[in-house]
């Protein structure tokens, strides 16, 4: 049966981090069948069992403890049919479809129908040695001094195609996503749920959840793993199974409650312990991730045990760093917690947004905010745990309203601090902030109705209320400016624009307004530099080309250079000869000469966006020599091949291209043109 993809997953985050939160190597253990390997690591030969010692690399391959005598299985408590842990994976550097001499089973599966749990199944249930093919036919096994010899091809509408991606299971060396052709498949697959769905005995449903999980299938295994805890609620195996799958579908809470109730269960169950242990690293609960490294058995897994140890480092410095004010302090601590484990821990990803915040990287804020409340904090697994003071659902809400309103997003920030207070009310902080937020919400409401209204000092007197409660309010500032604009106080109107861009660098309007109030000064070469960076942040507003275009002109004029020759937008000029030609390039600004016939299919081609970037650029003179009806023209520029493009700046030729692709042309506009 060929292989579907596991379910899509969520939208990978901009913010550095946003990768994080894909599968740690612990919590993707169990997307391997019994001896399949990896399928993009070379097929080493080897008679040797695995040493008994777990070990992880960046990539998510640990080794296996192998099968233990059976007087030392006695001695273990185990599960009948339960989805084992990272430290069962197959070795590193071998290929789906074989498995070593000697190698225990993956999932195990045999034992009684009954809800109760058996002790491991023997080696006599390990898939047989070999190369199963898609087939079904199992070809003859590798030997050190024979060339392998594939396997004949599977019918058509049982192709696999697998492509390395991002996926849910990692092999090793890349991670495998397994898409499916034709509806068939699709059918088929679906029938075999359907088929174990009717079953009655939990133990087939736990196995057919089992091989769902192993094709990454975590939707299909859950129904299966559900419809087997609907028959045998106390199945500590299944609930273990069932947290693995939840972890494949990143519902980190949900598997972390699924694994309780497996210890509730079963106190002794070591496996789910370590789970939890790996989970509760991964939100960040330091104590509880503790507590079940304690209680995992045989012994604890050492690397999650380092892992452990390297976040509560990193998270202590964090936590004291932020006492301190010391926000380069807090965004270093808090990147290294998450990249040592910690990667879906809501409250780090909130100190991160708020250090961001802090060092006036507003929109870089406003990415980790919206990381950070993509997790499931809303769960009872992250309500008791406290940040600086905080409960943690109560900080990323406290967070949230800090980065709402700094943007401007006033309404999401009162809601999003009224949220914060019912969680957290005998905060001090939180209180604080909840009435800063609700009075510069008033502020900047009762500032746009005033100013509307025409009551622009009423509304600047509004404005600067609610700076007071948030001083550092980049957008208050931009609406204060704009009312002592419009009062003629374009000094005062510079200081706010200044202090707006301090706080938000590039702020389009704080840049409007200062580049205006400039031109009201005639301090026209400042006005003419804000434009310039305004034409980077907004290349296709004409508002902006054309003010920029006026800034120009009363420059040049202020120093008495000629500007009567200077037009602002029109269409593509086409030059009928050579005094023509010549005038026009030794104009003052920018002129890109398109050299061109009309028969040419490049010519043609290119044509509209030349046109569009007319459009584009109205400061830009754009030109257009047919060099059949203007040959003097085309062999005074030694033009033999077309389109080509001449750019000329103040009279001098600055750049030549011939065949130009259009993205090097506009890039080449945009440049000389700034």
């Amino acid at each position: 049966m060929p292989h579907r993809p596991p379910p899509p997953m969520p939208d990978t985050l901009s913010d550095p981090f946003a990768a994080a939160v894909l599968l740690s190597s612990t919590d993707k253990p169990d997307t391997l069948p019994p001896g399949r390997l990896s399928p993009v690591s070379p097929l080493p030969h080897s008679s040797k069992l695995p040493t008994p010692s777990s070990s992880s690399g960046s990539s998510g391959s640990v080794s296996r403890t192998p099968v233990a005598p059976s007087s030392t299985l006695a001695s273990r408590r185990s599960h009948s049919g339960e989805i084992p842990l990272p430290s069962d994976e197959p070795p590193r550097g071998s290929r789906p479809g074989h498995r070593r001499t000697g190698s225990g089973p993956l999932i195990f599966t045999s034992g009684s129908s009954s809800c109760s749990s058996s002790t491991t199944s023997p080696l006599t249930n390990a898939l047989p040695a070999g190369n199963i093919c898609p087939s079904g036919r199992i070809a003859k096994p590798l030997s050190s001094c024979s060339a392998f010899t594939p396997p004949p091809p599977p019918p058509p509408r049982a192709t696999r195609h697998d492509v390395l991606g991002f996926g849910t299971a990692n092999y090793g060396h890349g991670s495998i996503v397994s898409s499916r052709s034709g509806g068939v498949v699709v059918a088929e697959e679906d029938a075999l749920v359907r088929r174990a769905m009717s079953s009655a005995d939990p133990e087939e449903l736990k196995r057919a959840g089992n091989e769902q999980y192993k094709k990454g299938y975590f939707e299909e295994a859950l129904r299966l793993y559900d419809r087997a805890l609907a028959l045998c609620p106390d199945n500590a195996a299944c609930r273990g199974n069932r947290a693995a799958a939840l972890i494949g579908l990143r519902r980190i809470c949900e598997a972390v409650k699924e694994c309780e109730e497996a210890v509730r269960i079963d106190p002794s169950y070591g496996r789910a312990h370590q789970r939890l242990a790996s989970l509760h690293i991964r939100l960040g609960h330091i104590e509880d991730a503790q507590r079940h490294l304690s209680l995992a058995t045989p012994q604890p897994d050492l690397l999650e045990l380092h892992k452990l140890q390297t976040v509560e480092k990193h998270l202590g410095r964090c936590m004291d760093a932020w006492k301190v004010g010391d926000w380069k302090s807090v965004l270093r601590e808090s990147d290294a917690a998450i990249a040592a484990g910690a990667d879906c821990s809501s409250m780090l990803f909130a100190s991160r947004a708020e250090a961001l915040l802090r060092l006036n990287q507003l929109d870089e804020a406003d990415l980790a905010i919206s990381s950070a409340s993509k997790f499931d904090y809303s769960s009872s697994c992250t309500s008791d745990t406290k940040f600086c003071g905080f409960l943690a659902n109560a900080y990323l809400f406290y967070v949230h309203a800090q980065v709402d309103m700094a943007l401007g997003r006033f309404d999401h920030a009162v809601s999003s601090i009224d949220t914060a207070r019912i969680i957290d009310p005998g905060n001090v902080e939180v209180v604080t902030m909840h009435s800063n937020v609700k009075a510069v919400a008033r502020a900047r409401s009762l500032g746009n109705e005033l100013f509307n209204s025409g009551k622009v000092s009423e509304a600047c007197l509004a404005y600067g209320e609610g700076l007071k409660h948030h001083p550092v309010n980049p957008v208050l500032y931009c609406n204060r400016a704009a009312c002592r604009f419009k009062l003629g106080q374009w000094e005062k109107s510079i200081e706010d624009c200044n202090v707006a861009l301090k706080i938000q660098p590039n702020y389009p309007k704080a840049l409007l307004r200062r580049a205006a109030s400039y031109g009201k000064m005639e301090r026209w070469a400042e006005s003419l530099k804000d434009y310039q960076v305004l034409r980077k942040e907004l290349p296709g507003d004409s508002e902006v080309a054309e003010a920029y275009f006026r800034a120009q002109i009363a420059l040049k004029s202020s120093r008495g250079e000629e500007v009567s020759n200077m037009k602002f937008g029109g269409e593509v000029e086409a030059i009928t000869g050579m005094e023509q030609f010549q005038m026009a390039t030794s104009l003052p600004g920018v002129s890109v000469i398109h050299f061109m016939t009309p028969l040419n299919q490049q010519c043609c081609k290119i044509s509209p966006f030349v046109n569009a970037l007319c459009t584009r650029h109205p400061s830009i003179n754009f030109l257009k020599v047919d060099i059949n009806e203007n040959p003097a023209v085309a062999r005074a520029e030694n033009v033999r091949t077309v389109p080509t493009f001449k750019i000329y700046k103040n009279g001098i030729r600055v750049k030549e291209m011939i065949c130009p692709s259009q993205q090097l042309l506009d890039y080449s506009v945009r440049h000389y043109g700034s």
